[in-house]
């Protein structure tokens, strides 16, 4: 009710402050003109306060207020290595440029009160604005590193988009020397004058220490490396063993042939299949760790589960979102081992088609724990391998039949499949990368994948018609502006890309992708149709999946690592045990946009920390082969530079200025760079040839130039054989 009358009064000064017949008046004035008791007095300065801090409404040096005299709107500065920024608006379709000189004290992800300067974007250009007024910093803790002075320390952050060192006073610095990585907590912002303070919150080690680079890199996305006491508690409190008591009303799968497929060295292991051939086609068994009758909703577990949203894979650990004595234990498939699963059975005709399915809380037997390694081996006639797991190789015949059947199934409806290659990084027991290699799918790494998709739809379409709250995993329709850039630029191939007012159908995405298959240009259009896309998401609705072409999708396989499928599991199984009544539908309706949203943040956070932690081992890999030529291939083309991708995954800019033989100029349109005098054209797709030239950790930048063959065709150099 208090809240109410506060909202009122605020609502009723708002409103005179903005009558077109108000004058600037001083806080008296406004208080005169309402009649605001005494006893009220206290609350109408708040009142005042609120609205300037909102932005609403200004007050001038003389006291007087007044609406603002601009349009101001809220979002969050993105600040860029160069000095400049930009403010992104929800709902805004484009940011706000920042000029250096107008961000007012901001700092990189601080969300900020923006004054628009110029409201509409000119030649080519972004909307304008200046920051007026900081309302909460982003970044309150930073990784960096320690430099001493004599009464003094300062941080250079690792983050180049904090613009500024952290000054760090003498009694913070203890015996710290140059070079140690720490964790600062920003304590005092500064100013225009002085520079921002810290403390130290953590030393990290060396920078030149085995693997506190990557540990810096961790650190600074604020992503969590230990779990706390309450957590370690309840893990401590659950069971080693299947208890009799959890048995009660499953199903009874343990007489299944059941294996797991995974990579070497997984260790969370949370699904496994069985299948079988039956009169009408193939009965399909997916079984997903039971890991909700272990994390209860709401206890610690689930809390710091919810936090971190997925697991983060990294080259040289592994961040869990679980701990391991429940990600590699008790919750693991392991096999030799009764497990609890939630199950969905799924009988398939001969054409691959959904006839039926079965969704139910079992215990299952894990017969094999085998490698996606061994079972390819299998599949292409290996005959140690066959005969190793000879009483499960009709199984694994039956499975390649039965994925090629569904693949062909998501391919007739136009389900798009991008195969870019993935990089293997191989470290060496100081955690230095030694070696950078291309990892492809295999056989057996596709027929888990088609199991697994197929699972996810059957669950998602279940739940959906059910009209129960749930969390969909959903892909977006390609933006169109994107969409028309890529058709202009694959007309320049003879290549004609069916639109539908500005809209494109996924099918006519997989035919694109057919047609330049084993073509030269495959790799480029395949990345520049990518680039198209738009990033899938969790949300509450099943609003369809792009990229899969189908309008039902979910999380459901993975719950060890991925927090959607832990809180889908749990819908699913009070669904199943009759319990979900209209105060758990009210509950989970309150809760899941929250848990959506979350998890896509989470999610986006560990792909940015991998590709991180990929750059730096990259460019650690090639810093010790600068000098040495490679034959690539031009993976992409900007304004200031080209870059060239290694057959090992590996990629490089050759800055303009060192483009050579003339002056090139760029053309978006085609994504080329031409020469003026020569009319040389450097292309995407094109093959060539490149000399790495530099390497900087810091930035993660590798810098490479062109080789320019001599009238023998010769450049006189050592090459190098990157394959």
């Amino acid at each position: 009710m208090e809240k109410e009358l506060f909202d009122k009064r605020k609502k009723r000064i708002r409103d005179l402050i903005y009558d077109k017949h108000y004058q600037p008046m001083k806080q008296k004035e406004i208080g005169y003109l309402l009649q605001v008791e005494p006893e009220d007095r206290k609350e109408f300065v708040q009142i005042l306060h609120e609205l300037v801090d909102e932005g609403v409404v200004e007050v001038s040096k003389r006291g007087k207020y007044s609406p603002v005299s601009k349009k101001t709107l809220t979002g969050t500065f993105v600040c860029t290595q160069k000095g400049f920024g930009f403010v992104s608006v929800e709902g805004e379709e484009d940011d706000f440029y920042i000029n250096e000189n107008d961000m007012n004290g901001a700092f990189h992800e601080d969300t900020v009160q923006i004054e628009v300067t110029e409201e509409r974007a000119r030649n080519g250009r972004r909307k304008e604005a200046r920051i007026v007024k900081i309302l909460e910093r982003g970044m309150t803790e930073i990784v960096g590193t320690f430099e001493k002075c004599k009464s003094y320390g300062f941080v250079v952050p690792d983050n180049l988009r904090f613009d500024s060192d952290i000054f760090i006073p003498k009694e913070e610095c203890g015996n710290l020397t140059d070079g140690f990585k720490v964790l600062v907590k920003i304590v005092d912002y500064g100013d225009l004058g002085k520079s921002p303070e810290g403390r130290i919150l953590e030393v990290l080690g060396h920078r030149d220490d085995p693997r506190v680079d990557i540990l810096s890199i961790v650190k600074a996305y604020n992503i969590p490396t230990e779990f706390g006491e309450e957590v370690k508690k309840e893990v401590g409190a659950v069971p080693s063993v299947i208890e009799k008591s959890s048995l009660e009303g499953r199903l009874d799968l343990r007489d299944w042939q059941t294996v797991t497929i995974d990579g070497e060295d997984a260790k969370d292991l949370d699904d496994a299949i069985t299948l079988t051939k039956t009169s009408g086609g193939y009965q399909l068994g997916v079984h997903i760790a039971d890991v909700s009758d272990y994390v209860k909703e709401n206890s610690a577990l689930d809390k710091e589960a919810l936090k971190r949203g997925t697991s983060v894979y990294l080259v040289d650990r592994v961040i869990p979102m679980l701990p391991h004595q429940l990600s590699n234990g008790i919750c693991s498939l392991n096999a030799g081992t009764d497990r609890l699963a939630l199950s969905c059975i799924m009988d398939l005709d001969k054409e691959g088609i959904l006839k039926g399915h079965r969704i139910a809380e079992t215990v299952i037997h894990v017969d094999e724990r085998m490698t996606y390694t061994s079972v390819a081996l299998i599949l292409d006639g290996d005959e140690k391998e066959r005969k190793k797991y000879e009483k499960l190789v009709p199984m694994f015949e039956q499975m390649k039949e039965l994925s090629d059947i569904l693949r062909e199934v998501r391919h007739e409806r136009g389900s798009v499949d991008f195969d870019f290659p993935e990089s293997k990084i191989v470290l060496n027991d100081d955690g230095k990368a030694v070696d950078v290699i291309p990892s492809q799918r295999n056989k057996a790494t596709k027929i888990i994948e088609d199991f697994m998709l197929l699972a996810n739809e059957t669950v998602a379409e279940n739940f959906y018609w059910q009209e129960i709250p749930f969390v969909y995993r959903t892909h977006d329709n390609p933006d169109g502006e994107k969409v028309k850039k890529l058709r202009t630029f694959l007309e320049n191939f003879g290549i004609v890309l069916k639109l539908k007012k500005d809209e494109i159908h996924p099918k006519e995405i997989q035919k694109l992708l057919t047609k330049v298959e084993g073509t030269p240009e495959e790799a480029l259009i395949s990345r520049l149709t990518l680039r198209s896309m738009k990033q899938a998401r969790y949300t509450t609705e099943s609003s369809g999946h792009f990229g899969l072409s189908t309008s039902y999708y979910c999380h459901f396989t993975s719950p060890i690592r991925r927090y959607p499928d832990l809180q889908i599991h749990r819908i699913i199984k009070e669904t199943l045990r009759g319990k979900l009544n209209a105060k758990r539908i009210r509950h989970y309706e309150s809760i899941l946009t929250k848990v959506s949203e979350q998890s896509s943040k989470m999610e986006r956070r560990a792909d940015e920390v991998e590709r991180e932690v990929e750059k730096l081992k990259k460019a650690e890999y090639m810093e010790r082969h600068i000098g040495q030529q490679y034959k690539g291939v031009i993976s992409g083309v900007t304004g200031w530079g080209i870059y060239v991708e290694l057959p090992n995954t590996i990629e490089g800019m050759v800055h303009v200025s060192k483009l050579p033989g003339d002056y090139y100029n760029y053309d978006e349109s085609s994504y080329s760079m031409t020469g003026e005098r020569t009319g040389r054209k450097w292309k995407l797709g094109q093959p060539v040839e490149i000399v790495v030239a530099g390497v900087d950790k810091i930035l993660k930048n590798i810098d490479f130039e062109m080789i320019e063959e001599d009238e023998h065709g010769e450049d006189g150099r050592n090459k190098a054989d990157c394959e």
